[in-house]
């Protein structure tokens, strides 16, 4: 865990549904996309497959000024179309590397046998929900499998407010849970104008750069009391949170661990339900423990993960304890065609004897500890670098102009422009667009951390006073 610089403004006021909190939300859809405005400006063969892209509608985004052709991967490494490598330092969906070999023998050794629904029998998804209720906590005893996070955590929230009784979840005001009509309702990361649920609420970004509190589980819980007694003066029954534990999208919030347990004691008290959205943080990825939620010390009612589970094979799941999800199964029937089809289970138990024989919990602690220490020796160097946080192999870079704790969203985006000159792909997230969000495969090694300490001190000195 990583200590956090606390001081700037006092956070926000509470956020009704609908509402956005006092800064401008960036949105996803407003990150460094390419601007079909510069087409002309490609070369033909990379401008040819641009153009073509017109068949999918508008809705869909490329990274970068100039965008990537992407043919191959391998670990942490991508190549163009040109054979020009790549570090990858942002995909947390191939967990285990690009093309990991022990995915690609599952998968092919059970295609070549039979894909079916989860109508018939099959021993792959029973011995993989086998392995992975074992490392979860032993309240939490019957899991369901879906093909995304979104539709996992969409399952998660009906199953909540059935047992509840209420309809109210309170997210964070920068959360991103996924794509359904009713999880963009609790997405307000997705852009400013796509609309919130009417029974939602938001509480503020946990800003611990700039919260200027050292009691972030208290400030939490008086936040989540406000939202919920907002609720109720509205007609609106509480029904549970919704968070990510490393409140990734809020610009990757770790915060020290255990501060999420009175949180989440209140919660319960209030007769809520807490799902906690383990799709960025699960599965090793803190280095800490192999759930985020772990942690903090606290047993979720549900857990929802998403496609690193399967090295970005189509898999998801909702593991839960019982006496919530019967309140759901009572009277609602639930079959999605290919969820827990054997080859995603294949690939799902792949990964995570992977995780298991190689002791990749010890790994991400280690080589996450390093890539820390690379920034903070940049961050002394360079003064646009004013927070760095997060732990194993999630942190957050915060960028600001020198000498302040505002935001510097202009620079940030040129930095990871500059990144990708210098071979190495990263994104932004935070309310202000502003953090670069580091979540590299977790194979990341050595040699991928030399080449990123590389190409990170090249592209801050290159834009330091531009």
């Amino acid at each position: 865990m990583i200590a956090n610089n606390l001081g700037g403004a006092a956070g926000q006021g509470p956020a009704a549904a609908g509402a956005r909190p006092v800064h401008e939300n960036v949105g996803i859809l407003e990150s460094n996309s390419f601007d079909m405005g510069h087409i002309d400006e490609l070369a033909p063969d990379l401008r040819s497959l641009v153009s073509r892209r017109a068949a999918l509608g508008p809705c869909y985004r490329l990274f970068y000024q100039k965008p990537l052709h992407l043919v191959r991967g391998r670990g942490c490494r991508l190549f163009d179309a040109d054979g020009t490598e790549y570090l990858d330092m942002y995909n947390n969906i191939p967990s285990i590397g690009h093309s990991n070999p022990c995915v690609t023998k599952a998968v092919t050794e059970q295609l070549q046998l039979i894909n079916t629904h989860t109508r018939y029998v099959h021993e792959n998804i029973l011995d993989y929900a086998d392995e992975l209720l074992g490392l979860l906590p032993r309240a939490i005893d019957q899991i369901m499998f879906m093909c995304s996070g979104s539709e996992a955590n969409d399952l998660a929230v009906r199953c909540a407010q059935l047992y509840s009784g209420g309809e109210g979840i309170i997210v964070t005001a920068e959360a991103y849970h996924g794509n359904t009509a009713l999880i963009s309702g609790l997405s307000p990361s997705i852009g400013k104008d796509v609309p919130m649920g009417r029974t939602m609420r938001m509480i503020p970004t946990p800003d611990t750069y700039r919260l200027g509190t050292d009691h972030l589980g208290a400030w939490m819980c008086a936040r989540i009391q406000e939202q919920i007694d907002d609720m109720r003066r509205h007609g609106i029954e509480f029904a549970g949170v919704l968070f990510d534990s490393i409140f990734s999208s809020d610009g990757v919030i770790p915060g020290n661990p255990g501060f999420l347990k009175p949180v989440i004691d209140l919660v319960h008290r209030e007769g809520g339900v807490y799902i906690a959205d383990e799709v960025q943080p699960g599965f090793c990825r803190t280095g800490a423990a192999f759930w985020g939620f772990e942690r903090h010390g606290i047993v979720p009612d549900i857990v929802t993960m998403g496609k690193p589970m399967a090295n970005g094979i189509a898999c998801s799941a909702m593991a839960i304890k019982r006496e919530v999800l019967k309140a759901f199964a009572d009277g609602n029937p639930y079959f999605n065609t290919f969820a827990g089809n054997p080859v995603a289970m294949a690939a799902a138990k792949a990964v995570l004897s992977y995780l298991r024989e190689g002791h990749m919990l010890e790994h991400v602690a280690e080589v996450g500890e390093a890539l820390v220490r690379v920034l903070n020796e940049a961050g002394e160097r360079h003064p646009m670098i004013g927070d760095i946080r997060g732990t194993g192999l999630f942190v957050g870079v915060d960028i600001v102009k020198p000498g302040t704790t505002e935001a510097d969203r202009a620079r940030a985006v040129r930095l990871i422009e500059v990144l990708r000159e210098h071979r190495v792909l990263v994104s932004l997230c935070g309310p202000y667009g502003n953090v670069l969000k580091i979540r590299p495969p977790l194979v990341f090694g050595a040699d991928d951390l030399d080449m990123f300490a590389d190409a990170l001190e090249a592209s801050l000195s290159e834009i330091e006073h531009v």
